[in-house]
C-alpha cells in the first residue's frame, strides 16, 4: 500500500462521486423498500443510509439528534454487532436517526454530505496532512478520508445488494477504495491462515477490478510485494466483487459454492480464502 498522502483534489471529487452515486441508488425507494433488510446484521437499507449521515456529521462536529422520549429505549449494547466504541457511535446515530422517513433521510443525507463537500474543498494542505483519530488509529486525516471513500463504496454494494441491483464496481472510486481491502491483507495471511515463513500467496482477481496480489512472508509478518521470481504456494482465483465483500464480512466462502478456484497448496489457499474478514 503505498504510504504517500492522497491528493485532496482526486480524492475530494472521488468522495463526491460516491456520496452522489449513493443517493442516486436510493432516490426512488417507497417507505417499504427503505426498511428492507441490508447484508449488514441488524440493519436496513435506512439505517445504511443513517450511518453515512451519522459519521459525516460527527466529522462535521455534530452531536447525535436526542431520544425521543415517545420511542423505546433500545440497549444498543447488548445488540450482538456492536462490539466497540466506534461501533457504538455508529449504532447511536443510526438507531436516532431511524424515526425519520426515507425521504427526510435522504434530503439530510443531501444537505450533510453537500456541506463535508464544500469543508474537503476549503482544507489546506497542513489541514489535509496532520494526523487524527481515525478508526484504523491515528493516521494523516487524507489517510482517514481515504478510510471514508473505502467505508461508503462498500455501504454502496450493501444497498444493492439488499435491493437486488446492479452497480457498476468498477472504475476510479472502486480502485482507490481498493487498496483499504488489501492494506492489512498480511495479518489476514499470517495470522488467519498460518501461512508459513518464506512463502509466497497470491490472490488472481476477475472481474471490475482485475489485478494480481502477492504477499510475502517473512519473520512472521506478511506485506504485499511484487512477484519476481518466487514460486507462489497457492493461489485463489475469484470475482473481485466476491474478494470485497468476503474481506469486507459481507458474506461466507459458503455462500458461494464453486464461486472460487484454488491451486498449488490447495488446504492453504482454502485457509487463505476463508480467512480474509475484517472490519474497521
Amino acid at each position: 500500500m503505498p504510504d504517500r498522502i492522497p491528493d485532496r483534489e482526486r480524492l475530494t471529487d472521488l468522495l463526491a462521486q460516491q456520496w452522489e452515486a449513493i443517493a442516486a441508488l436510493v432516490a426512488d425507494l417507497d417507505e417499504n423498500a427503505w426498511r428492507a433488510p441490508s447484508p449488514l446484521p441488524g440493519w436496513t437499507i435506512h439505517d445504511v443510509v443513517a450511518h453515512v449521515v451519522g459519521t459525516e456529521s460527527w466529522l462535521l462536529g455534530e452531536k447525535p439528534p436526542p431520544h425521543d422520549p415517545l420511542r423505546p429505549k433500545t440497549d444498543l449494547r447488548s445488540l450482538p454487532h456492536v462490539r466497540n466504541e466506534v461501533a457504538m457511535l455508529n449504532e447511536i446515530w443510526v438507531d436516532r436517526l431511524r424515526p425519520l422517513s426515507g425521504a427526510r433521510l435522504l434530503a439530510l443525507y443531501d444537505e450533510v454530505t453537500e456541506r463535508r463537500r464544500a469543508v474537503l474543498a476549503g482544507m489546506d494542505d497542513q489541514a489535509w496532512s496532520e494526523p487524527t483519530v481515525s478508526p484504523i488509529g491515528q493516521v494523516p486525516y487524507a489517510r482517514f478520508m481515504r478510510v471514508r471513500l473505502f467505508d461508503c463504496w462498500m455501504h454502496q454494494l450493501d444497498l444493492a445488494d439488499g435491493l437486488g441491483r446492479s452497480v457498476d464496481e468498477g472504475g476510479a472510486r472502486a480502485e482507490a477504495a481498493f487498496d483499504e481491502l488489501t492494506a492489512g491483507l498480511g495479518r489476514a495471511v499470517v495470522k488467519g491462515a498460518g501461512t508459513p515463513d518464506d512463502t509466497v500467496v497470491g490472490f488472481e482477481l476477475t472481474g471490475p477490478l482485475r489485478r494480481e496480489v502477492w504477499v510475502g512472508v517473512r519473520e512472521g509478518r506478511g506485506a504485499l510485494i511484487d512477484l519476481v521470481d518466487a514460486e507462489p504456494a497457492a493461489v485463489v482465483t475469484l470475482d473481485s466483487g466476491l474478494f470485497a465483500r468476503l474481506r469486507g464480512g459481507r458474506t461466507t466462502v459458503d455462500a458461494h459454492p464453486g464461486a472460487y478456484a484454488l491451486s498449488g497448496d490447495t488446504a492453504l489457499g482454502e485457509r487463505l480464502i476463508r480467512s480474509l474478514a475484517f472490519t474497521i
